[in-house]
């Protein structure tokens, strides 16, 4: 299972910083990473990092966004700079294994000016 925390209202400018949990599962395995989903739109991928610790970010997250995990803690951390309302959304967590999936339950991040 994935717990996601962190999500709320933030002002236009401001750091997101998400962190999802997880457990029942060997984390050291899994690829990792974190989706949004803005109203109206369909599911988007925000960044990612593999077992190996590689980051990958999408145009609209690459040079504010950083992703990590701790493989001990069987956590990891998205944090966000210079928000705006297009990242208004709910935002996922998500742990694959090739054809295994989790995703965490969601949280919603409101950017408000």
């Amino acid at each position: 299972q994935l717990q996601a925390s962190g999500g709320g209202s933030v002002q236009s400018g401001g750091t997101l910083r998400l962190s999802c949990a997880a457990s029942g599962l060997t984390f050291d395995d899994y690829g990792i990473g974190w989706f949004r989903q803005a109203p109206g739109k369909q599911r988007e991928m925000v960044a990612t990092i593999n077992r190996g610790y590689d980051p990958k970010y999408s145009n609209f997250a690459r040079g504010r966004a950083a992703i990590t995990r701790d493989n001990p803690a069987n956590t990891m951390v998205l944090r966000m700079t210079g928000l705006s309302s297009e990242d208004t959304g709910v935002y996922y967590c998500n742990a694959q294994l090739q054809r295994t999936n989790y995703w965490g339950q969601g949280t919603l991040v409101t950017v408000s000016s």
